[in-house]
């Protein structure tokens, strides 16, 4: 039992059954390293304790848990708790636990019923159960005696309207619900998040627990989203992370590994750094292939406005798409304000970008708009990708009396993006603290991405743009009579910094 319970208690408790029954009834602590000590290798981490606390404090405390792989999360949280939420003082009547696939929930299931059948103390205790399949084509333990059920069910399965006799589900249960592959689009983060709000929560009753423990597999993943709308009062409930190594390199289990060394024995056993980075220290390593790094960015508060004497105009870059079907591209629009010139040039990004599905028609009267609105000036520059059938947009909008300026795109998507990576890094190119999530999702996830139209209107706007200031440079140097030399340039501009 490892010094959480007494070993002349423990002989009291395996041979008197009330005994044992009303010491675990009010303490998940005890009734785990009890009924599940076979669990038990090392000594138990302070982390589990506390996700043992929050377990057994609250039966509709909604709890959410991040912790690194092989910490236990799943064995206490989904093998031993429904358990005791139906045995103990919580007294649940129908453990509903989602896996992502049904091979998985089919395992899960197996594991439980492996569980009661080989442990005597915990079969005689629970009473008998019995096994069911359902119309749901999800996997059930029934146990008669005290009027409770669990049904491990996939992601896939739709399980709208169940219940048990009159009981809707009261404890909800999600474990690893996603995957690397399934967070990789903003597409699949989506849906997993639809599906729990949509489909899972809506199963339960007023004070039903939810509870979901999974690695750290993506900053956009379900449990971070959850992390995100507690942080912001959109929902309720504790939310909890445990890297194997905290922020000083402590580990949070030394009873399991008690030196460095034992730590750096298991991360020999990962297949890549990568892999140890995300599924032991919770840290979101970008693959090699990416163009954009979160970390680059760099935020603004206030927008200098138009009033400022290096304001030099508003640009904005556009890409095109003709269809207007689901699966189809967007139409967007990224602009920026530009302040100063050449090396103390700053290209502001403007919040909410615009993304939406039109035709053609549709297409020309947005631009007119958005010039006529948005950049009225001479100076302001509207850029357009001119390929293919885009090249008579700007046609039309010159006819329209709106002056677009067609640009030839140079190079792959990739290579586009990457030449404005260094304006990113540098702080050239400045981001809204809020109102461009999607566009810096886009950025970084380029590639990965369903859909990269925001990136491609960004690049086509900062490299459209750097281009334009980097003639007027040599420009403007030429009719003053000048070399290349700075302080003949700088006397036309303020830095906004």
């Amino acid at each position: 039992m490892i010094k959480i319970i007494e070993n002349n208690l423990v002989n009291r408790m395996m041979k008197d059954r009330l005994v044992r029954t009303s010491i675990t009834r009010d303490s998940f602590l005890y009734f785990f390293h009890f009924y599940y000590a076979h669990y038990v290798k090392y000594e138990t981490a302070d982390f589990q304790k506390e996700i043992i606390h929050h377990l057994e404090s609250s039966d509709t405390e909604n709890l959410y848990v991040v912790a690194f792989r092989g910490s236990g999360k799943s064995t206490m949280v989904t093998t031993a708790y429904p358990i005791w939420a139906i045995l103990g003082k919580q007294q649940k009547k129908f453990c509903l636990i989602f896996c992502q696939t049904r091979t998985q929930a089919k395992q899960h299931m197996m594991n439980i019923r492996s569980e009661l059948e080989g442990n005597d103390l915990l079969k005689r205790d629970l009473g008998p159960f019995q096994e069911q399949s359902d119309e749901w084509g999800s996997y059930s333990l029934v146990f008669n005696k005290s009027n409770a059920r669990i049904t491990v069910a996939s992601t896939e399965q739709s399980i709208r309207g169940i219940r048990h006799n009159e009981h809707r589900p009261d404890l909800i249960i999600c474990d690893d619900v996603e995957d690397v592959q399934s967070t990789k689009t903003r597409e699949g983060r989506d849906k997993t998040y639809q599906w729990l709000y949509g489909e899972v929560i809506p199963t339960g009753d007023r004070k039903t627990r939810l509870i979901a423990v999974g690695n750290l597999l993506h900053e956009d993943s379900l449990l971070m989203r959850i992390k995100e709308d507690i942080e912001n009062k959109r929902s309720r409930g504790v939310f909890k992370k445990y890297p194997l190594l905290d922020e000083d390199d402590v580990c949070l289990w030394p009873g399991k590994y008690p030196t460095i060394k034992d730590v750096e024995d298991e991360k020999m056993k990962v297949a890549s750094d990568v892999s140890w980075q995300r599924e032991y220290l919770l840290r979101i390593i970008p693959s090699d292939d990416q163009v954009i790094y979160p970390e680059w960015f760099q935020y603004y508060d206030d927008l200098p406005g138009k009033s400022h004497k290096a304001y030099r105009g508003t640009y904005a870059g556009v890409d095109l798409a003709i269809s207007t079907e689901d699966s189809a591209d967007f139409t967007t629009i990224v602009s920026a304000h530009i302040y100063g010139r050449r090396e103390k040039m700053r290209i502001y990004i403007l919040p909410n970008p615009i993304v939406q599905k039109i035709n053609f028609p549709a297409q020309v009267e947005l631009m007119k708009n958005f010039k006529n609105t948005q950049m009225p000036r001479h100076q302001d520059k509207l850029f357009v990708e001119s390929v293919a059938y885009q090249e008579a947009l700007p046609q039309m909008l010159e006819m329209q009396g709106i002056e677009a300026e067609a640009i030839k795109p140079k190079g792959d998507k990739r290579t586009r993006l990457a030449l404005t990576s260094t304006s990113i890094k540098s702080g050239i190119v400045k981001f809204p603290r809020h109102g461009c999530e999607q566009l810096i999702e886009q950025l970084v996830g380029f590639g990965v991405e369903k859909h990269d139209d925001l990136a491609d209107a960004f690049s086509l706007l900062i490299n459209a743009t750097l281009d334009k200031h980097s003639h007027e440079g040599t420009i403007l140097l030429a009719w003053l009579g000048g070399d290349d030399d700075d302080t003949v340039y700088y006397s036309d501009y303020v830095d906004v910094e």
